[in-house]
């Protein structure tokens, strides 16, 4: 409020008192509507990402106020706190002594000079360099892309220079995409890229469904999927839809019918096959095979060839 004050009595002069007391009722109007859009404090606090709010929320509001060049600078500086305040009274001093216009690039030129000074810039140009697209969106990495490409302005000068430095940022499957589409405009850069990211996460999604259907969350047999099959040494079984009371296996049986073949009658029944020996009605956690242990007395002792308690013939 000092600020405003000391300014507003420079331009006055000799001006009419009563003439004096509407420009500062006009003033005090002016930064109630300035305060009702709750701008920030600015401390001077050396974060790059900080500063750059900063200075876009201000520069929002100002926008939607239209105030003069003048009001701008003195209500942002009113928003200055610690060492952000004793900068600028450093400032306001070497203006009025070398009559500075108060103009809203002046201030913003100097603003940065001090709170984002050129090694701040240069790592932001080194982040911009280094950035990929990784397990970013097309969306999220196009947003970080133009948002840092203002600090490497000479790699983005044209629009052919934007739309190669943007490609190569992309994954390998986008860029495959891309690779035979005619691109003349960074926005159609940046749609193609989304339509080729979207059908990738379609045929992914399609292919997850796919595998899904051989295993029912329920625990119950999927009857419109074939069985499940695990290698050996994966802890898994093999399901079987092998009938009840029926072989099997090869061969036919009295009948006629092979073994194998449902009874007229008879149910369907899923069977557990053990995933290590390929044997029925065990898994591999229960295998003697691979527990090696005896298959006909489950001793770890011995095998079944030298079992004490296999009958002698």
């Amino acid at each position: 409020m000092t600020d405003i004050l000391e300014r507003l009595a420079d331009r006055q002069g000799s001006e009419p008192l009563n003439q004096s007391g509407g420009q500062d009722r006009e003033e005090d109007r002016a930064l109630e509507r300035f305060l009702k859009f709750t701008p920030p404090k600015f401390t001077g606090e050396p974060d790059p990402e900080a500063v750059e709010n900063w200075l876009k929320r201000m520069t929002n509001i100002f926008a939607a106020l239209d105030y003069t060049e003048d009001r701008r600078v003195n209500f942002a500086a009113f928003q200055f706190q610690g060492v952000a305040r004793a900068w600028w009274d450093l400032i306001r001093g070497k203006w009025k002594r070398a009559q500075t216009h108060w103009i809203w690039e002046n201030f913003t030129r100097k603003f940065n000079e001090k709170f984002l000074p050129p090694l701040a810039q240069e790592k932001r140009e080194d982040v911009f360099i280094k950035l990929r697209q990784g397990t970013s969106s097309v969306a999220k990495y196009e947003g970080k892309f133009t948002k840092l490409s203002k600090y490497a302005p000479e790699l983005v000068t044209n629009e052919r220079k934007r739309i190669m430095r943007f490609v190569q940022g992309f994954n390998m499957e986008i860029q495959e995409g891309l690779a035979a589409a005619q691109i003349l405009t960074f926005t159609e850069v940046l749609e193609k890229a989304q339509r080729v990211e979207s059908a990738r996460l379609q045929v992914r999604d399609f292919h997850a469904k796919k595998m899904g259907t051989f295993s029912n969350p329920s625990g119950q047999a999927d009857k419109s999927a074939p069985p499940f099959k695990k290698g050996k040494e994966t802890g898994g079984v093999e399901i079987s839809s092998t009938p009840k009371g029926t072989q099997p296996r090869g061969g036919h049986n009295g009948r006629g019918q092979s073994r194998g073949t449902p009874l007229s009658g008879q149910s369907v029944a899923p069977q557990v096959i053990c995933g290590y020996c390929g044997k029925f009605n065990h898994t591999e956690s229960d295998c003697f095979r691979k527990q090696g242990r005896c298959l006909y007395c489950g001793s770890t002792e011995h095998q079944i060839s030298k079992c004490p308690t296999v009958p002698k013939e």
